[in-house]
C-alpha cells in the first residue's frame, strides 16, 4: 500500500468526502477554498498528483467525459485498514505490536474492539 504525500492526502480527503467524481479544476478550486496548499496550484500539478494516485490504484479516472473526472477507488476506512494490515505484516513480533496498539486505545475504542472481535469470533 502506497503512502501519501501531503498534497496527495489533501486530494484523497476531498475525493473521500465527496459522493461525486471531480475534475482536476474542481479539486484545485476545493483545495484553494480550504486555504491550504491548493491556492497557488497549477491545474497541471493537480493532474500530475492525480496521475500518481491513479498509478497507486487509489483513484480511477472516468475517461468517457472531458475533462476527465476522478473518484476514490476505496473508502478512507478501507485505505486506513490496509495501511494497518501492511504495518502489522511487516512486524517481526506481531503479538507485541498488537499488545502495544491495544494498550494505547481509549476505553471506548477497547469496547468497540471487543464488540467487533465478538462478532467475528467462531
Amino acid at each position: 500500500m502506497a503512502t501519501l504525500g501531503e498534497l496527495e492526502r489533501a486530494m484523497m480527503d476531498l475525493l473521500w468526502d465527496s459522493a461525486e467524481a471531480a475534475t482536476a479544476n474542481e479539486l484545485r478550486e476545493q483545495l484553494a477554498a480550504r486555504g491550504g496548499e491548493g491556492k497557488d496550484l497549477a491545474v497541471t500539478t493537480v493532474l500530475t498528483v492525480l496521475s500518481r494516485l491513479e498509478k497507486k490504484s487509489l483513484v480511477e479516472r472516468e475517461r468517457d467525459t472531458r475533462p476527465h473526472r476522478y473518484r476514490a477507488v476505496t473508502t478512507r476506512a478501507e485505505h486506513t485498514a490496509e495501511l494497518m494490515h501492511e504495518a502489522l505484516g511487516s512486524a517481526s513480533d506481531r503479538e507485541a505490536v498488537l499488545a502495544r496498539f491495544i494498550g494505547s486505545v481509549s476505553e471506548s475504542e477497547a469496547q468497540t474492539l471487543r464488540r467487533l472481535l465478538g462478532a467475528v469470533a467462531p
